[in-house]
């Protein structure tokens, strides 16, 4: 029997561990927010709104979300090809915490808590006074 690694575990009764696991993914909340807050769009508008993200990237993400239901792409046969991305229903639930998640964040930085999320460690500061 070969040992199992740690990561493959998932907690029993721990329902969200899936969801989080998708969702904590690099770029993968920027992506929705962008389509969330601007709606459908196609892909070179989506790419320069989540700045820094390449296109490999962007496709994987894009395809990950659309096989969790959470992204549809609609695909007319033009030339060149437009190819649409917006949300779908089941991303409208999650668009209510990222709603929150907005507020909180706007209402942290009116208290001077800044959040930086560098490539290298992310760091929450509180504006001395």
């Amino acid at each position: 029997m070969s040992p199992k690694r740690r990561a493959d575990k998932i907690p029993s009764g721990c329902h969200i561990h899936g969801m989080l696991q998708l969702l904590t993914r690099p770029w993968m909340l920027h992506i929705l927010w962008v389509l969330s807050h601007n709606g459908e769009m196609r892909f070179g508008v989506l790419r320069r709104q989540v700045e820094g993200i390449s296109a490999r990237v962007l496709t994987e993400r894009l395809r990950t979300l659309e096989g969790a239901g959470f992204v549809f792409r609609h695909y007319e046969q033009t030339i060149p090809p437009a190819v649409t991305y917006g949300i779908t229903d089941r991303m409208k639930d999650i668009e209510k915490v990222l709603a929150q998640l907005d507020s909180l964040s706007r209402t942290w930085q009116g208290e001077g808590v800044r959040v930086d999320a560098g490539e290298e460690s992310s760091a929450v500061t509180v504006a001395q006074e």
